[in-house]
């Protein structure tokens, strides 16, 4: 009778630090609304969104300065276009909604992002849309009138929602530009360089509106953490998980960033959330969840179009394997 060798059975690791890193990075993108909230009444929307620029282009700088040798010209105008899209737009959508709403309501509209790429992959570039999807983008709009129709101590929500809607949809579009334009370029590096065509964006409307007000210290603060651990270290995150895990599980830290962006904000504001906010959580997020489910269509591949000498020797080898099989019946 023979003995297994101990050595030779493999048990399977617990993955423990997966879970972990995405419940971090859903917490870490979660307080961006957080840090936005406590600085943009200070800054400004445009000198914040600079600020949270420059902070996360300095930390992923290496990684674009490792990747300069494969980037061309032509990726630097897509760069910007895609930096203009992904970054400048949507950080001072949010950051001028942040003004004039509670945290969580940021948080929430930040979700249709998943919902706009697949819209705009559909419109733009005939990515098909199944039935779950179709029923994941009607509920998320529903989510949408439901967050945008209720009211706060400030009053209606109706303008920064639509900021942060406006702000999503710039990512849905960012998305798929970055799929098709530069998917050559290395993800990190490709990100590192949108946020410095961002910050250059963006420099001239934050110093013209920077503030003549002595800005306090928390606001100084959560400037730094929205741009270093918010913005760099979280995209590094996101990036390392899904070299480790694939994008699709990489993703799902998305549906913890309206959680957290709730909590952080009732935590340490006091912003206890709404029934309208609550009800769009649960309408955008699971909506999103649902559009998850629906795996993509196979692309056909297409046939390339023959030369007429391609043809001519298909047709030789075609009746070469003839001849061959009737001299195996023979």
């Amino acid at each position: 009778m023979k003995h297994a060798n101990p050595t030779s059975m493999k048990t399977p690791r617990c993955d423990w630090l997966t879970p972990l890193e995405l419940v971090a990075l859903g917490a870490i993108w979660g307080g961006s609304f957080l840090c936005q909230r406590v600085a943009a009444g200070d800054f400004g929307a445009f000198p914040l969104v600079e600020m949270r620029l420059l902070l996360g282009s300095v930390i992923l700088l290496p990684f674009l300065w490792r990747a300069r040798h494969a980037i061309t010209r032509r990726h630097w105008m897509n760069l910007a276009l895609v930096g203009a899209l992904n970054s400048a737009i949507p950080f001072v959508l949010f950051a001028w909604a942040a003004e004039r709403s509670p945290a969580g309501v940021g948080a929430i509209a930040n979700s249709m992002t998943v919902l706009f790429a697949a819209l705009v992959g559909f419109a733009a570039y005939g990515e098909r849309i199944g039935l779950l999807r179709a029923i994941a983008l009607l509920a998320g709009f529903a989510g949408v009138v439901v967050l945008a129709s209720g009211r706060t101590a400030g009053g209606h929500l109706a303008l920064p929602v639509l900021a942060g809607v406006a702000g999503a949809f710039c990512y849905g579009v960012a998305v798929n530009l970055t799929r098709h334009r530069l998917a050559d370029v290395p993800p990190v590096a490709a990100v590192a360089g949108t946020l410095g065509c961002s910050t250059l964006m963006v420099l001239p409307l934050a110093a013209a509106t920077w503030p003549a007000h002595a800005i306090p210290t928390a606001s100084w603060y959560a400037g730094g953490v929205l741009g270093i651990v918010c913005t760099g270290i979280g995209f590094v995150l996101y990036f390392r998980l899904i070299q480790r895990v694939g994008a699709a599980r990489a993703a799902t830290s998305t549906y913890l960033v309206p959680i957290f962006g709730i909590a952080w904000a009732w935590l340490l504001l006091g912003e206890r959330p709404t029934t309208a906010m609550i009800a769009s959580a649960a309408l955008i997020v699971g909506s999103v969840i649902l559009s998850q489910r629906e795996a993509p269509a196979p692309k056909r591949a297409r046939r390339a179009p023959q030369t007429p000498a391609h043809a001519r020797a298909d047709r030789r080898a075609g009746r070469s394997d003839s001849a061959g099989r009737r001299a195996a019946r023979r």
